[in-house]
């Protein structure tokens, strides 16, 4: 089915300035959002009007107006305070740290969601064989709480503070991991997650936290799940620096194309917008670095890397995650999933080739090799 490009860049708009989330918001948001979406991105005057396909591709890749990601952070930081002070006051001690796409700057809406980690700093856990546990740095009066009861106990309490704090706003304490809030006097809906602190080997031995483990509640069970957001932030982090930024663009651009695609074509790509960052994390890095002057290089990395992906089943189940926990393609419906997102980029680079390149006959369309050789060779000019 062809792209129907208009309605795309109808979306990409939309989400880009929060126009698409305008029910989640107060009032006076609603109307900040709205004033600021008359005004045009550069990334919609970089391209003509006979190139909505390229113009597209190029709005994909950029980050959200840097004011909208502010008032994110901004609102989770508000969150978090009132949370601080109802939680002290009922004898716990925590501290809080952001996790997800906001803070590693590759969210793809204006209004996103903002993942709050509640830490309950009275409680952690630790490797008994780490450096810091042989050095007797684990000593303290003995505790028979346990991990789940410590984080029921502390989501428990999360939601009574955040109901009684914000009465107009809407609190969901549906999730199995996350308690969700907006509405109210909230700017941006957040996730508070509530969790605690687990001193991994690793962090045992270099005492940075982006090794630190954290761990978070899954209430429907009831258990606990380790993970390592910040070693995941980290390292996608570093890598984006060593591509001039080419990593980060490409994960928007997977990101926005599986949302336009999820709701055009009514399909479900499961891949979240993790398993989209570490996809990405191992894609050429000279190529997405040559998107710092040829910026359309980094689609056809990406449509290049998906397809050897998807032709490749085999190699694609070898990858990892960029912490290293598990293997990216873990299920079938992923493997399903990255076939359904590598078709829609074929569809994407041929599209913008066209408008680029010099095809000769275009009824018979254009292939991937030259659609990949096209916009390797595609300069559009910044504004």
């Amino acid at each position: 089915m062809p792209i129907n490009i208009n309605d795309r860049l109808t979306r990409l708009n939309n989400r880009r300035k929060g126009m698409d989330r305008l029910g989640r918001l107060t009032e006076a948001a609603q109307l900040d959002v709205m004033r600021k979406s008359l005004h045009s991105e550069a990334w919609q005057r970089r391209a003509s009007t006979g190139q909505p396909n390229t113009r597209y591709a190029l709005g994909a890749m950029q980050e959200v107006d840097p004011d909208y990601t502010r008032i994110s952070r901004e609102t989770a930081e508000r969150v978090a305070g009132q949370l601080k002070s109802g939680l002290t006051a009922r004898g716990f001690t925590v501290d809080w740290r952001l996790q997800g796409s906001v803070p590693l700057n590759v969210h793809i809406r204006g209004v996103s969601d903002v993942d709050l980690l509640k830490l309950d700093t009275n409680f952690k856990t630790y490797t008994s064989w780490g450096a810091m546990s042989q050095a007797g740095r684990y000593t303290g009066t003995a505790t028979t709480a346990t991990s789940v009861g410590s984080l029921l106990n502390l989501r428990r309490e999360s939601e009574t503070i955040l109901k009684a704090k914000y009465p107009a706003a809407t609190v969901d304490c549906s999730g199995n991991k996350a308690i969700k809030i907006f509405g109210g006097s909230l700017a941006r809906p957040v996730d508070v997650v509530p969790s605690h602190w687990f001193d991994n080997y690793d962090y045992q031995t270099s005492g940075q936290e982006h090794d630190r483990s954290v761990t978070i509640l899954d209430k429907s069970v009831p258990t606990t799940i380790d993970n390592l957001p910040f070693l995941h932030i980290k390292k996608i982090s570093d890598r984006c620096d060593h591509a001039l930024g080419g990593v980060r663009k490409a994960i928007r651009l997977c990101k926005n194309v599986k949302n336009d695609a999820e709701e055009e074509r009514g399909v479900k790509i499961a891949l979240s917008s993790f398993d989209i960052g570490a996809t990405i994390f191992h894609a050429d890095l000279a190529a997405l670095r040559a998107g710092a002057s040829y910026e359309l290089a980094i689609l056809a990395e990406v449509q290049r890397h998906l397809d050897h992906l998807t032709m490749n089943e085999s190699h694609a189940k070898t990858l990892r995650v960029p912490d290293g926990s598990r293997a990216i393609f873990d299920t079938p419906e992923k493997l399903s999933a990255l076939r359904t997102l590598s078709v829609e980029m074929d569809e994407l680079a041929k599209a913008v080739a066209t408008e680029q390149g010099k095809v000769v006959m275009k009824s018979l369309g254009v292939s991937t090799y030259d659609a990949r050789r096209i916009l390797n060779e595609a300069y559009i000019p910044h504004l």
